[in-house]
């Protein structure tokens, strides 16, 4: 290995112009440096590369074939150096050619993602935006591994080694077609409890929420009659038949066909964070995109 800490990097910036001008002299004045102070600084070089590098000649410093095997990359070298400490150019949305890369439920991403899209669109046109299912226990690895910029998790459970912001306070709503015969006035928890119900169970075949917590301190139960993984399927559900559901209260806005009420009964909202690892907390895309999604909720 290259023991680097033998080498000024500035000499390499100097045997560059070196290889350019063939010239002390010439190189001297390019590089704001006296004759004398070039020269040194050459003598360091030959004895880092342990090769002559420059040779007198008729016209000039002749190039070894060490310096001429040197030329490209070393431009090269210099240049991706150059690129690394230069400083940050600020991010211009409409010239970012960036995947965003989502985890989100859909009911996260009808919510979140849905009513910052057309602007997202508009001020980012060449931008993409893959929206990945939210994986309870994968989205922590996937952030930690580059897989995942942005999460959108509930505060329950969500990961303190991960940067957060707060979005919002969800409720629950009572919602059915528009002309259900049952939501035109006040149910009481009895009535409420007789209304077949349909409710999401994102693993699967779950027939029990936060809802049932609530009613079992009260001794009562529901009749959930279908469990579904989506939401999406849930509101077409609502949408064509007498079920109803106890739903995120953002999941039913603007839906033509529902409407909702309040529950008879006190079912606990949640608070929807905004998840990113530490790798992309300063990057001034990442920050963009999150200012994004925070202001669409306004």
């Amino acid at each position: 290995m290259v023991n680097f800490t033998r080498l000024d990097l500035n000499l390499l910036l100097t045997l560059q112009v070196l290889l350019d001008e063939l010239n002390v002299t010439r190189a001297a004045r390019r590089l704001n440096l006296s004759q004398p102070s070039v020269s040194v600084q050459l003598a360091k070089l030959r004895e880092f590369f342990d090769d002559p590098l420059l040779l007198p000649g008729p016209r000039g410093m002749q190039p070894t074939s060490r310096a001429n095997a040197l030329r490209e990359p070393l431009r090269q070298a210099l240049s991706t150096l150059e690129a690394v400490v230069a400083p940050v150019e600020a991010f211009d949305p409409a010239k970012a050619e960036l995947t965003w890369r989502v985890a989100a439920t859909d009911y996260m991403a009808t919510a979140i993602l849905l009513p910052m899209l057309e602007g997202l669109r508009q001020d980012a046109p060449l931008s993409r935006l893959a929206v990945y299912e939210l994986q309870t226990q994968r989205f922590l690895r996937q952030a930690e591994q580059g897989d995942i910029d942005l999460i959108f998790h509930t505060r329950d459970g969500a990961p303190d080694s991960l940067h957060q912001r707060s979005l919002f306070h969800e409720r629950y709503v009572l919602a059915g077609r528009e002309q259900h015969p049952m939501l035109q006035s006040p149910l009481t928890a009895a009535e409420f409890c007789q209304l077949e119900q349909v409710m999401v169970s994102p693993d699967g075949g779950g027939f029990w929420a936060a809802t049932d917590d609530a009613l079992a301190r009260s001794g009562l139960s529901r009749r959930v009659v279908l469990s579904v993984p989506h939401f999406l399927f849930l509101v077409e559900t609502l949408l064509k038949t007498n079920l109803v559901a106890v739903v995120p209260e953002r999941l039913t806005r603007n839906v033509a066909g529902l409407t909702t009420v309040e529950p008879p009964v006190d079912v606990v909202g949640f608070e929807m964070l905004m998840l990113w690892h530490e790798r992309q907390h300063r990057d001034a895309g990442h920050r963009w995109m999150r200012q994004r999604v925070t202001e669409s909720l306004k």
